[in-house]
């Protein structure tokens, strides 16, 4: 299997049980939302076009779902290492992400220079100075139906992103162990646990809510 990213670093699982992270809607706002982890409330920015079920290419939408953390990158010459247990690699100036629904590489880590229309993930803000890569539209990749959905470091204010979840640096920094986790993310869904034994079926069963 083709990994997300070249050359991450695997890190002992940890052994505390992890619920999901939960974004929902903040009221009256809907370029933010409110995230839970471990009992723990924090605002966060959402897209532009706030949530919905429906994503494509380009739209501003943070897509409503239940989604898995795959890995974490961070600006080594910025930030110490993150916690958690998510494996985990310094970004690279040649690290990029594809995001042209026409490329073979859509929605994919690809090495810079790219041809196609991509992210560059070495920023020169400090969006991405902790940004973890979700599997969202990875298994199966569908064109057109958003790239680069990541969790990573807001913009002061809690300015909209162009999708993606993003939460201050601050809040990096006092909560990554329990956000660079191995652990269900649930966007604007609710779902029940089931054993984490049950081999072949998702720790949350999730389902729409009204939220």
């Amino acid at each position: 299997m083709r990994p997300v990213v070249p050359g991450l670093r695997r890190r002992a699982r940890l052994r505390s049980a992890a619920g999901p992270i939960v974004v929902r809607r903040r009221p009256e706002r809907p370029t933010q939302g409110l995230l839970s982890v471990d009992g723990r409330v924090i605002a966060c920015a959402l897209g532009k076009g706030g949530m919905s079920a429906l994503k494509v290419e380009g739209d501003g939408v943070t897509p409503i779902g239940r989604f898995r953390p795959l890995a974490v990158l961070f600006r080594a010459d910025r930030v110490a290492v993150p916690g958690g247990d998510l494996a985990v690699r310094a970004i690279r100036r040649d690290d990029g992400w594809a995001d042209d629904p026409g490329s073979a590489h859509y929605n994919r880590h690809v090495r810079l220079p790219f041809a196609a229309s991509h992210e560059t993930l070495a920023r020169d803000d400090h969006l991405y100075d902790v940004v973890v890569i979700t599997d969202h539209n990875q298994a199966p990749r569908v064109r057109g139906r958003g790239s680069a959905v990541f969790l990573h470091c807001s913009r002061d204010g809690l300015l909209p992103t162009a999708g993606c979840i993003a939460v201050p640096y601050a809040v990096w920094r006092r909560l990554a162990a329990a956000l660079v986790r191995d652990r269900p993310v649930l966007v604007g869904v609710a779902g029940r646990p089931v054993r984490r034994g049950d081999a072949g079926r998702p720790f949350f069963r999730g389902r729409r809510s009204a939220i």
